[in-house]
């Protein structure tokens, strides 16, 4: 689930563009010391932006550990065409053309057409793909498909991507219908369930299979393990295909699909096994390198089971196929890898909130048949992330909570963290951008976000990420899959309403997370203020709301409205003739938080489809078109891309007869360049 800023929730809960709300000159402890000139933000293109994060503290670890991180970094970096190819069958093929045209093109570069051509190709490869990375659009160059295909025929000396039997005509006429046609791919995860989910949605995990034939096929694994209490998450590492008019599976392994770059992986596990820091970090590397090698999920479930047990290793990583947003069924995972270490001293913050996991499992407003007895293994701290790849690059969780198995969850644990390296640097970025201004009622409002903001932030992911995904506890029989593709936007729901309502519990300021309640005020107002207004920025005029998180902020700031609405909780104001919405009575919110969460929990812990979809169409799905209207017209002159991602950190090793004395790091200021490099050195899959 991730928590992303711009998360799945358990370890990429809630997508959450922190930058645009938050304007706070406040450092997080051991905060990065970089000189002035220091460029956090380095482009804006379409809608989006591009930042540097730095990693501080790497300096101060050992040559073993830096070389660990190198290592995992390298393979943190071999997925990432496999992600590419999950998002979308056309997409190698796509980007390799665009990349080719890049190295080889010999007409004019600083054309105006030329120009529009590179903000495409920035744009694929910020979303991994030719879908918006949030909306699940197809997005189209603003140049004509002429233009394109010149720019194919001039590219000369070009190693496109031709099928068997094509020439360079064909190719073009091929690649660039893919491209501009509308009808092609229009959408990649389609939610409408009117519609066969799986014949709508471009998303590459599924190919000549119908809905009823995927439900069926997993439906009958399920059934042979009956009520298994360790149930296996059948389908998360596959493609489900039709071969000779019989359903099969193709799983990810060596030797299986996506050979080729997992072998990748598996070369830079290897070496980062032989580094490892003490003997469970060596445990568990081996155990996912076996996961790779065989493909079994039981061997999966194995490995989740050894690295969530490991607690004391200061450097960490994910890597794997772990959240299931971009299938829409919510069975299937894309694969993502981040690499990080301890941040000690802010970390002191995420154990006092571990090490009382219990008390706020017992203090939940939720009935007491959904709540654990006893609450295993939450571990939970403050991580500076050092490389992003596959699903979390160039957009990245700011808060992860994994693994995502229920089962493993209630019998062992799980860890939470938080990315604070990673916020510092989306709110050095949105420094001076006037949305704070722009959407805030009052003075009181900007002044308490402005103090309180980061602080907010930061432990409201700590809450969402380390209790919130992993509190309540599911009903015998029921299965992960019970909510199918209303299962993201009401499991993010029921971790952010649990932050929420604990963030204004005396308790907070009793254990020493916030020195006054004024921080809860200050996420209670932006949490409504992002959820009615400003996550609107982020969607087109006409259409509804489909990412996961998004309907999660919409259902909770919607439904605390209406129900809100006869002691005018939350009020609807006019000031210039702009719209904004004030909070009344923080308690009163709080207590309707509360009620919220008991039913969401009541909802996932019996698997009630039926009334998880109703709360979810009717709360989080609609847009008022002329708020709608107002709101991007206001956004629009603050000239603030909505979206921002970031490009990574290099690790240069240091080497003396042959063996690794030093590892440097390096911020690269140029995304263009870092993506090409991404696509010399880590492509190892083919389009055709």
């Amino acid at each position: 689930m991730k928590l992303k800023t711009s998360i799945k929730g358990r370890f990429w809960s809630f997508i959450l563009i922190l930058s645009l709300i938050q304007l706070s000159t406040m450092k997080p402890l051991n905060a990065q010391q970089t000189p002035d000139s220091f460029k956090y933000q380095l482009e804006q293109f379409a809608d989006a932006k591009i930042m540097r994060y730095t990693v501080p503290g790497f300096d101060q670890l050992s040559v073993r550990q830096k070389t660990l991180i190198y290592y995992l970094s390298e393979a943190a970096l071999c997925g990432r065409d496999i992600l590419f190819d999950q998002n979308c069958k056309l997409n190698l093929s796509i980007r390799i053309t665009l990349e080719n045209i890049i190295l080889y093109y010999k007409g004019d570069k600083k054309s105006d057409d030329y120009q529009k051509f590179m903000v495409y190709t920035k744009r694929v490869w910020f979303s991994n793909g030719i879908h918006h990375h949030y909306s699940n659009d197809k997005f189209f160059p603003e140049v004509s498909s002429d233009y394109f295909t010149m720019l194919i025929n001039k590219s000369v000396g070009a190693k496109f991507p031709l099928n068997k039997g094509e020439n360079l005509a064909t190719f073009s006429k091929r690649i660039t219908d893919e491209i501009f046609n509308p009808t092609i791919a229009p959408k990649k995860i389609s939610l409408d369930d009117s519609k066969d989910l799986i014949q709508a949605s471009a998303s590459n995990f599924y190919e000549g299979v119908s809905q009823k034939e995927v439900e069926d096929f997993y439906a009958a694994q399920v059934a042979k393990d009956g009520n298994s209490e360790t149930p296996i998450s059948y389908g998360l590492n596959s493609k489900l295909v039709k071969v000779n008019g019989v359903v099969a599976e193709q799983v990810y392994k060596v030797g299986g699909l996506y050979s080729k770059a997992i072998e990748k992986i598996v070369f830079w596990l290897n070496k980062a096994k032989d580094v490892a820091e003490n003997p469970a970090q060596k445990l568990h590397i081996e155990k996912l390198i076996s996961f790779y090698q065989t493909g079994d999920l039981k061997t999966w479930d194995e490995y989740n089971v050894l690295w969530v047990k490991d607690t004391q290793s200061p450097i960490d990583y994910v890597n794997g196929f772990i959240e299931v947003y971009g299938d829409p069924l919510g069975m299937k995972a894309t694969w993502e890898a981040v690499v990080n270490f301890k941040n000690i001293e802010a970390s002191v913050r995420s154990e006092k909130i571990s090490s009382n996991a219990q008390w706020f499992e017992d203090h939940s407003p939720v009935a007491p048949q959904f709540k654990k007895k006893e609450v295993k293994g939450v571990s939970a701290k403050v991580i500076t992330v050092a490389q992003l790849g596959g699903d979390c690059y160039p957009t990245t969780p700011i808060g992860i909570n994994l693994p995502n198995s229920n089962w493993i969850r209630k019998d062992h644990g799980s860890k939470s963290v938080t990315m604070e390296n990673i916020t510092y640097a989306y709110d050095q970025a949105a420094s001076g951008t006037g949305v704070l201004e722009e959407f805030c009622y009052s003075a009181t409002e900007i002044e308490r976000a402005k103090k309180y903001g980061s602080a907010a932030d930061n432990l409201h992911t700590d809450l969402h990420e380390c209790l919130g995904h992993g509190s309540g506890q599911m009903l015998p029989g029921v299965s992960d899959g019970a909510l199918k593709n209303y299962h993201s936007a009401l499991e993010e729901a029921r971790a952010d309403l649990f932050a929420l309502y604990f963030l204004l519990d005396q308790k907070m300021v009793d254990i020493g997370l916030i020195e006054n309640l004024e921080v809860a005020k200050a996420e209670y107002d932006k949490y409504i203020r992002n959820g009615l207004l400003m996550q609107l920025t982020r969607i087109e005029p006409g259409k509804t709301i489909e990412q996961a998180h998004m309907r999660n902020r919409a259902l909770i700031s919607r439904w605390c409205l209406e129900k809100g609405a006869n002691e005018n909780v939350i009020e609807k104001k006019t000031k210039d003739n702009k719209i904004f919405y004030v909070i009344n009575d923080y308690e009163k919110l709080r207590k309707l938080f509360g009620d919220l969460l008991a039913e969401i929990q009541r909802i996932k812990s019996t698997g009630d489809f039926e009334v998880g979809k109703a709360i979810v169409e009717k709360y989080a799905v609609q847009i008022d078109p002329a708020i709608h209207k107002e709101v991007l017209n206001r956004y629009e002159k603050l000239k603030v891309a909505p979206y921002g991602g970031f490009v990574n950190p290099k690790f240069v090793p240091v080497e003396k007869n042959g063996k690794i004395i030093d590892v440097k790091v390096e911020y690269p200021d140029d995304y263009t360049k870092q993506m090409m490099e991404y696509g010399r050195k880590y492509s190892f899959l083919s389009p055709n």
